[in-house]
């Protein structure tokens, strides 16, 4: 088998078992480490050749700013005290538990700090994913991606001075301190200065698929950018990010942004995806292709205890504090006690763990190999497979037995919010007075438009609320827009199959169907 058709068969079991996922209520990245695990064994599979030095810089940029598309600045800032307490203090804590532990082991200072900075960051794809689907309360959900996402910088910088320290023999605590000064001040400037950069050019542009490649490339550009002059690359994405997410809906086109939106949500979906297939890749052929001591397992064990142990011995008396500083001033809190320990146990390791393991190098700057790399990838990968399967199979039950779930009714607050901006469109309209410059037919189709949507919003919130009785809700009334929607496409697609219009004129108006059939039908 070549590797093309191998990356063929991942990305083939990769499809068939997304729907499988949900059909087994099983979090989709263990099926997929499971599947990573199975294919090395199959008789022909090639092994899986990555080049170390450019996993960092291809996975993590558009992973980091997919994460940013899904949430807003606003979020981030009402919750930052218990985001950051996660996302630096958990984080530089768990670094050190685990690098004393080991220690203990025998691994020296430097790799041991390594190994620590690599299983350190939770990564928020498997708990969020189980988090929205269970419905846990918003602002849970919040804090738990805005710790996956600034943990990664926090860790990485770690990660990359304890590298350092390795590959040069030494580094002294001028350099870690003006290391870290620089990684952080000089990612957020880089991303800063890339946001209004890019928003100006997003501005500049009115055609869809232009303002999509900006975005597209502005992630990897920033990085490597970032990365080449000493900050922070995980911080400088976040900033950029977070800026385009806030600041950059009027500079693009309803196209770009619809555009923009399915191709990033695509990207997060696939390399996301083939990651955790990596996962359970690598961890076998590790196991095939070396002899793992005892020593080697018991000390991976050892690791995933200590993070699981910090973790908890870290959440309780954080929150506990943040409720009292938040009770002193009437405010509400992010989570309480149950939430806690679902917050606490929503602990998975995933793909920066897997993607900085894989990037260590291999050799020092005196050519000789990097100490114990074996083993630090190979703990790495236990700790990411036992945190997935473990946790991540017994989390929707711990959150069920917990009884914790949202109150949030998401479709009546779609619908409550898609009313008021109609509304507003309305009233804006009907403020425009007749006149030579807009003319009264003008005037007149765009209210009847937005008359007509509103009446239309109206109609199917009161079907799907059972307000009509000869409506069987929600069956008969998804039946109904779906054959709707049906009888449309057959039109279009017949017109441009029999050459009655061209494939421009039938995209454009399929491209209408499906995003109405969307905002209908979900």
């Amino acid at each position: 088998m070549s590797s093309v058709v191998l990356w063929a068969v991942l990305l083939t079991g990769v499809v068939v078992l997304t729907p499988l996922a949900d059909r087994l209520r099983v979090p989709l990245p263990v099926l997929l480490t499971v599947f990573g695990l199975a294919m090395p064994l199959v008789p022909g599979v090639p092994p899986l050749t990555i080049e170390p030095s450019i996993i960092l810089p291809v996975v993590l940029p558009p992973l980091l700013f997919a994460a940013t598309q899904r949430a807003t600045a606003n979020e981030f800032r009402q919750d930052a005290r218990p985001i950051l307490l996660l996302a630096v203090g958990l984080t530089v804590a768990s670094t050190a538990a685990v690098a004393g532990a080991v220690r203990l082991a025998g691994f020296d200072w430097p790799t041991a700090v390594v190994l620590g900075a690599v299983v350190a960051p939770p990564d928020p794809v498997a708990a969020t994913a189980v988090a929205r689907r269970l419905r846990l309360p918003d602002r849970l959900v919040t804090v738990l991606e805005g710790e996956g996402m600034f943990n990664d910088a926090t860790a990485l910088v770690l990660y990359k001075l304890a590298v350092a320290a390795v590959v040069t023999g030494g580094v002294s605590l001028v350099d870690i301190g003006g290391g870290l000064v620089l990684a952080v001040v000089g990612g957020i400037a880089i991303g800063l200065v890339a946001g209004v950069l890019s928003r100006f050019a997003l501005a500049a542009l009115h055609d869809a698929t232009a303002e999509t490649t900006v975005t597209v490339a502005v992630p990897f550009v920033v990085y490597l950018v970032a990365e080449e002059l000493h900050g922070s690359g995980v911080l400088a994405v976040l900033t950029v990010g977070l800026f385009l997410r806030t600041y950059s809906h009027t500079a693009v086109t309803s196209g770009g942004w619809l555009l923009g939106r399915a191709v990033w949500r695509y990207a997060d979906y696939v390399i996301t995806s083939l990651v955790f297939v990596l996962i359970g890749f690598e961890l076998t052929e590790v196991l095939k292709g070396s002899h793992v001591a005892t020593r080697t397992v018991q000390v991976a064990a050892l690791v995933v205890a200590v993070l699981v142990a910090v973790r908890f011995g870290w959440m309780f008396p954080a929150t506990a504090l943040a409720r009292l500083r938040r009770g002193r001033q009437r405010t509400a809190s992010p989570y309480g006690p149950r939430e806690t320990v679902v917050a606490a146990w929503a602990g998975m390791r995933g793909v920066v763990t897997v993607a900085t393991a894989l990037a260590l190098p291999t050799t020092t700057d005196a050519g000789a190999p990097f100490p114990v790399r074996d083993q630090i990838v190979f703990m790495a990968l236990v700790t990411v497979l036992v945190t997935l399967v473990v946790q991540g199979l017994t989390l929707a039950p711990l959150v069920k037995a917990l009884a914790v779930g949202s109150e949030s009714d998401v479709p009546r607050e779609v619908a409550s919010l898609r009313r008021r901006a109609t509304e507003a469109a309305l009233e804006a309209v009907r403020a425009v007075a007749p006149t030579d410059q807009v003319p009264p037919s003008v005037r007149a189709a765009v209210i009847l438009q937005y008359e007509g949507f509103l009446a239309a919003q109206t109609a199917l919130g009161s079907a799907r609320a059972g307000a009509d009785d000869a409506v069987d809700y929600p069956g008969e009334l998804e039946q109904l827009l779906h054959r709707a929607s049906e009888a449309e496409r057959t039109v279009v697609l017949q017109a441009r199959r029999h050459g009655e219009v061209s494939a421009e004129v039938a995209d454009t108006v399929m491209q209408d169907v499906e995003a109405r059939a969307v905002r209908d039908l979900g």
